[in-house]
């Protein structure tokens, strides 16, 4: 098993929501998760309009994805979040912290213009270690 620890420099700020860095020391397998969206069966958005349903909808997913290559949701290192509006930043912090706890692994979020369907209103990509 791999040992993943948080870390910040010094002289950089360590906010309590997120790691500036994570080491990774033993690793043997990388896990390169896509994008994950709120597909439904057929593909198409499962919840348009409702950001915290396709927050929690795609976080489940992230999950799922990362169990399927032997991982969980600790494993992952580096997660980057797309969102269509930076005003679903406080739900999302709020949803995140149910899957990941309280300290979430290195991260970065951006607001976009549009993700691949105009419904899907998030989008979160990571890298894990197993």
């Amino acid at each position: 098993m791999p040992k993943i620890s948080s870390y910040a420099a010094k002289s950089v700020f360590d906010p309590p929501a997120y790691s500036q860095g994570v080491k990774v020391e033993g690793a043997q397998t990388l896990l390169f998760i896509a994008g994950q969206v709120d597909y439904d069966d057929k593909g198409n958005c499962a919840h348009p309009g409702d950001f915290a349903a396709q927050a929690k909808a795609v976080l489940g997913m992230l999950k799922a994805q990362v169990e399927a290559g032997g991982g969980t949701m600790a494993s992952i290192v580096k997660v980057n979040t797309y969102v269509t509006d930076m005003r679903y930043r406080p739900d999302y912090a709020r949803i995140r912290g149910e899957f990941f706890g309280p300290k979430m692994p290195a991260s970065t979020m951006v607001a976009i213009s549009a993700l691949a369907a105009p419904e899907f209103l998030i989008e979160i990509e990571a890298v894990a270690v197993v």
